[in-house]
């Protein structure tokens, strides 16, 4: 029967998919969304799992012979050994930081007590930084992701670091560090999307390791909606984002960041 859990997790998984790969902090929506809605939804982290498995699956899909080719030609074409070492480089970071660091993020950053205010104050200064980097910071020269060498992939790897703060954002992490380090709009929002394949599954996997004795499937229906949703969501995102970010730039989404940000410090403070 559908209710307001099974309508919750929709609207959760729509904003899981619709937020992943573009600079405004899906992981902060979800945290501001669970506590304005008060979801209960199935017990443990099996939820939260299966809709950061549908966003992973909507890249999988949209850039599946990327990514097939470059499986195909490992070890014997240059150019998917660089890809490769390249997302691996940018990856390694937030591998070594968030396994020392997981406890503590989880514990006080994502904690109903102090989440909220976290994600809200990251949400304005982020949509500030990101206003700096776009007046202030030119074209790059990068245009590929093919041409990144592997220490630019490892900078953006510690850049993306910061995004272990609720409200900071992934992709807004990987995106503006690439464009200070002089790579162009669509290349960085291009890495990022690559990027977040092995980021989010390997912190989707640790988890599921974490939280294995918790795990239930009570609730199935209420997980596979919130899957779909985030999947769909997320597959319309990741084809229109690239040809919406070269016509605007990123401006728009600071503006949102600042407005969501500032609106929920309010409702926070008058609580």
């Amino acid at each position: 029967m559908f209710d307001i859990t099974h309508l919750q997790a929709l609207l959760l998984g729509i904003v899981e998919g619709l937020t992943e790969f573009i600079p405004v902090s899906s992981t902060g929506h979800l945290i501001l969304l669970v506590d304005l809605l008060g979801f209960q939804g199935p017990p443990g982290k099996v939820f939260e799992i299966a809709i950061q498995l549908g966003a992973i699956l909507a890249i999988c899909l949209v850039y599946w012979r990327r990514l097939v080719d470059t499986l195909a030609g490992l070890g014997r074409d240059d150019r998917a050994n660089r890809f490769t070492v390249n997302v691996l480089f940018g990856f390694l970071p937030a591998l070594v930081i968030g396994f020392f660091a997981h406890g503590f993020i989880k514990s006080v950053l994502f904690s109903p007590q102090f989440g909220p205010w976290v994600v809200s104050v990251a949400l304005v200064l982020g949509g500030f930084a990101i206003l700096a980097i776009e007046r202030y910071v030119g074209e790059g020269e990068v245009a590929s992701v093919d041409d990144f060498r592997f220490s630019l992939s490892l900078k953006i790897g510690f850049i993306q670091c910061l995004a272990m703060i609720p409200g900071v954002s992934r992709s807004g992490a990987t995106i503006m560090g690439a464009r200070l380090l002089g790579v162009r709009r669509e290349a960085a929002t291009e890495f990022s999307f690559f990027l977040a394949v092995p980021t989010m599954l390997a912190a989707t996997v640790y988890d599921l390791y974490k939280n294995w004795s918790g795990l239930s499937l009570e609730g199935l229906g209420v997980i596979a909606l919130g899957f779909l949703a985030a999947f769909f969501s997320a597959l319309l995102v990741v084809r229109f984002v690239i040809a919406f970010i070269n016509r605007h730039g990123f401006v728009p989404f600071a503006y949102y960041r600042i407005l969501l940000g500032s609106l929920m410090l309010v409702i926070l403070l008058l609580r």
